[in-house]
């Protein structure tokens, strides 16, 4: 079981107030004198601090608003992070909740959350020296690190499952110049290849699996609760959010344990972190229904949400203790109730692809199982734009309708 306490010692191998722990046991390791995803047991590893700041440490947008508990001051930048937390009333009523807010991050350069991670990876690139950038994805990765590795003028390849990554995703990858390398399997296959290329030194791993690019998605937690605060006089009750690689819950975690450790939140406002995957993409909700410490990896995954279709979420021993010790759970929805959630968020100006969807359509039925009560404050993450799934839009929205070259015949069929 992971240990996820935040240390008090300052540790020797600390570079600027700055280490690596591992989670299983402690063991803790530089920064930067040489790349490293792991511990030394294959444990995943945290950035940790030799202080931790509170809210009032924090100036100026975006991301790097949060440099004070960032590993370096600057990053490789487009600029990303401040993006909206949207009111939607009619969508509140529809819910029966006290509030929801929805955090739209595929308002972000590249169109999804994953800019935020790789301003902070591509910037612990740099510092480590490396030449050559790569990923395994189902797309918003590649099309993020092609964009932030093109901005560092960094080599980039992402190896992306044959036939499974939606159009748009794919488009930026290849516009701003990585290799795309097509792979015949699935994410999780894609993965193994990029950590044994990594492992072997011949590029620089940027999934989630890297402890620098979760740093940079933990501001998403600072800014929810920054505005939600700044809006509402109190903090969010709860934080509804997609789940493939499980990443963002690690993170949004550790912002809050971070925070507590500043004296900036009281661990009783921690909001309570609740994840939602798709059910043929269901290994995390498989593991809290079953209270299992880990997951057991799904081998053969399917969901319209590419985004989230995964079956062996590597930051799973993160995660699992966040959703737990903050009192939350983890439920799978249909495509189908997906997609009625991705309708009702465009039915409010929100247009967001499939996998973002999954936290309303989670949040809708965890209301009407009465998980989630009434008198709550909600923040929904979404975490990547419409046109990142074009075709998705399309099939989800409605259909052309054919009319003559004429403005009465016009009129005639509207009405």
């Amino acid at each position: 079981m992971a240990n996820l306490q935040l240390s008090e010692r300052v540790p020797e191998v600390a570079e600027d107030g700055v280490w690596l722990e591992c989670i299983e046991t402690g063991e803790t390791y530089a920064p930067f004198e040489s790349i490293r995803y792991t511990s030394d047991v294959d444990g995943l590893l945290e950035v940790r601090y030799a202080d931790y700041p509170g809210f009032d440490a924090f100036s100026g947008r975006g991301v790097w608003r949060y440099a004070d508990a960032l590993p370096f001051e600057e990053g490789v930048s487009v600029p990303e992070g401040d993006t909206p937390l949207h009111h939607v009333p009619r969508l509140e009523s529809d819910v029966g909740v006290r509030s929801l807010r929805i955090k739209h991050e595929g308002m972000n350069p590249t169109g999804s959350f994953k800019d935020r991670g790789m301003t902070v990876g591509v910037q612990a690139a740099r510092r480590l020296g490396v030449e050559r950038l790569v990923c395994a994805s189902t797309g918003n990765t590649s099309a993020a690190l092609a964009a932030y590795g093109a901005r560092a003028g960094m080599e980039t390849l992402v190896l992306l499952p044959a036939g499974k990554v939606a159009a748009g995703k794919v488009a930026q990858a290849s516009l701003h110049g990585a290799r795309i390398l097509e792979v015949d399997g699935n994410f999780d296959d894609c993965l193994d290849i990029v950590r044994e290329l990594a492992e072997r030194g011949e590029a620089y791993l940027l999934n989630s699996l890297n402890p620098f690019r979760l740093e940079g998605q933990k501001t998403i937690g600072f800014e929810i609760l920054e505005r939600f605060y700044e809006d509402e006089g109190r903090f969010p009750d709860r934080i509804v959010l997609p789940v493939g690689n499980a990443g963002n819950t690690a993170a949004l975690y550790k912002a809050f344990r971070e925070l507590v450790a500043a004296g900036a939140l009281d661990r009783s406002e921690m909001p309570t972190l609740t994840g939602v995957q798709a059910d043929g993409a269901a290994p995390m909700v498989e593991a809290i229904e079953n209270d299992r410490d880990s997951v057991q990896r799904w081998t053969d995954v399917e969901t319209r949400a590419t985004a989230i279709r995964i079956g062996n979420p590597v930051n799973a021993p993160k995660a699992l203790p966040g959703i737990r010790e903050t009192g939350g759970t983890a439920v799978a929805v249909s495509d189908r109730k997906i997609t009625d959630a991705q309708q009702s968020l465009a039915e409010n100006g929100i247009g967001v692809e499939p996998a973002s969807a999954a936290s309303v359509a989670g949040l809708r039925k965890l209301r009407r199982q009465g998980v989630v009560d009434a008198d709550e404050d909600v923040v929904c993450l979404t975490t990547g734009h419409l046109l990142k799934d074009p075709d998705a839009a399309v099939a989800a929205g409605n259909d052309p309708e054919p009319v003559p070259n004429d403005a009465d015949a016009v009129l005639d069929h509207v009405v």
